[in-house]
């Protein structure tokens, strides 16, 4: 069976950054996830596409195929009296906020300066060449409650 749009397909993979280093990896068979429904970032889905259980594959995807470009207007500095008093900020913390059309954003702090907090909303892989092996462990039928649902589901999982 191919991996094609309502197929769940199952891959392990590592992800390494342009300089070999390992940003993550999922080699236990247990990384599932509905193929055309934007679970995972479009250069991958796309290189996977028609593949099926068995295959191996080594591909590089570019910044506008996976978490988009870095934008300056997505670094701001915010005062310290932003955060609650009692919580010590450190460099790298993230936290939840919300943008102006109201969905979340994940913002990161990348310094520290006196009452100024400098945050950034860019992704922390936005702006970097992605290198991803994988391989295809599993290609199955997605069930109507997945595809509704939009997420695989595990065994005795149907009715959460």
């Amino acid at each position: 069976m191919q991996v094609k749009k309502h197929k769940v397909a199952t891959i392990n993979y590592v992800l390494t950054d342009e300089e070999g280093n390992t940003i993550d990896q999922s080699n236990d068979g247990n990384f599932a996830y509905i193929h055309g429904t934007n679970s995972i970032i479009p250069g991958l889905e796309n290189a996977i596409e028609g593949k099926k259980a068995g295959d191996k594959m080594d591909v590089s995807i570019a910044p506008g195929d996976a978490y988009g470009e870095r934008h300056l207007e997505n670094i701001q500095k915010v005062s310290r009296s932003m955060f609650p008093p009692d919580m010590e900020l450190q460099t790298g913390m993230q936290f939840q906020a919300q943008a102006a059309e109201g969905q979340p954003i994940i913002l990161t702090i990348t310094s520290i300066e006196g009452d100024e907090v400098v945050v950034d909303g860019n992704h922390p892989l936005a702006g970097k060449q992605l290198n991803f092996s994988v391989e295809v462990v599993d290609v199955r039928d997605a069930t109507e409650t997945e595809i509704q649902h939009g997420h695989v589901h595990g065994s005795g999982d149907e009715d959460h």
